[in-house]
């Protein structure tokens, strides 16, 4: 099936986006969880070591919200920040997955709790988004929040090898999971 685009609530859902807020709100509070700062709620998530992940809750990752859903069937949405986007990246050596839009509590990268240096830049103006030293999350993933409506060039570098990629935050369909940077 396609993404869902709507920032008003996931495809089929037929609920308003209080309704969906609402909803999700609930799934989130019944796993012990906040979503009133969906940049807090993201961050946090990605963070769970993954013998602690909640194997009924997932949390889906689009360009204009979360999908909030568990093991009962519900369904909810919340609405993420509109001047950030957030971008997920796995780079690998060896072993990667295929993925567009990030789960926050299923995706796993070959490279957990490793030090990469990441360097984005504005493919426009050329001017320095990120540039550190950062430990992958133990799911393997670089989570990055940057600027909505730009195209950047994203570089990782680990161990002596590398990865160059561009990535879009301009449309409600980017992907908000990247899993083909291949270190070389």
């Amino acid at each position: 099936p396609a993404p869902s685009t709507s920032a008003s609530a996931p495809a089929g859902s037929g609920q308003s986006a209080a309704a969906q807020e609402a909803t999700a709100q609930e799934i989130l509070s019944r796993h012990g969880l906040d979503g009133s700062d969906p940049r807090a709620l993201v961050d946090e998530l990605d963070a769970v070591p993954l013998a602690d992940r909640a194997d009924t809750l997932m949390v889906s990752v689009r360009p204009d919200q979360l999908i909030v859903s568990d093991s009962t069937g519900a369904e909810g949405a919340i609405a993420m920040p509109e001047d950030a986007f957030y971008v997920s990246i796995a780079p690998y050596i060896d072993t990667t997955h295929e993925c567009y839009f990030h789960s926050l509590t299923t995706c796993t990268g070959e490279l957990q709790s490793a030090e990469v240096d990441v360097l984005v830049t504005d493919a426009a103006t050329g001017e320095t988004l990120v540039d550190e030293r950062r430990t992958t999350q133990p799911n393997g993933f670089v989570g990055l929040w940057l600027p909505k409506d730009v195209e950047v060039q994203v570089e990782i570098e680990h161990g002596g090898l590398s990865a160059l990629a561009t990535l879009d935050t301009l449309h409600d369909d980017d992907a908000t999971c990247v899993t083909t940077m291949q270190l070389t």
